[in-house]
């Protein structure tokens, strides 16, 4: 079984950035996407940014230009560079895998997930 962990998360000024981990274990990564989402309080499920297991990425609109995927084999992770962050994007941020293409972005329908990491953008 595939055990997924986010980390990275935290509280930042506008403008900062950050980066999210979200390391894999128990199974390999081989052949699968790895996507990221997002959900606020009070407000839908957002897909962010997706990768596949070939390098194609994708993301929402409201995250394109500032936000990057990109994903380490040999340490079985991926990341989200997130730069330039408002305090829009302060959601509970997860990772998630799933045999398929990243178009259109995933809000559910994982087949793994982790537990999520709290990202807080805030002066």
């Amino acid at each position: 079984q595939l055990h997924l962990v986010e980390s990275g998360g935290g509280l930042v000024q506008p403008g900062g950035s950050l980066r999210l981990s979200c390391a894999a274990s128990g199974l390999t990564l081989d052949g699968y996407s790895i996507g990221w989402f997002r959900q606020a309080p009070g407000k839908e499920r957002e897909g962010v940014s997706c990768i596949t297991s070939s390098g194609f990425s994708s993301y929402a609109d409201s995250v394109k230009g500032r936000f990057t995927i990109f994903r380490d084999i040999s340490k079985r992770t991926v990341y989200l560079q997130m730069d330039s962050l408002k305090p829009e994007d302060t959601a509970s941020y997860g990772c998630g895998t799933f045999i398929g293409p990243c178009f259109p972005l995933r809000r559910y329908n994982y087949d793994y997930w982790g537990q999520g990491t709290q990202v807080t953008v805030s002066s």
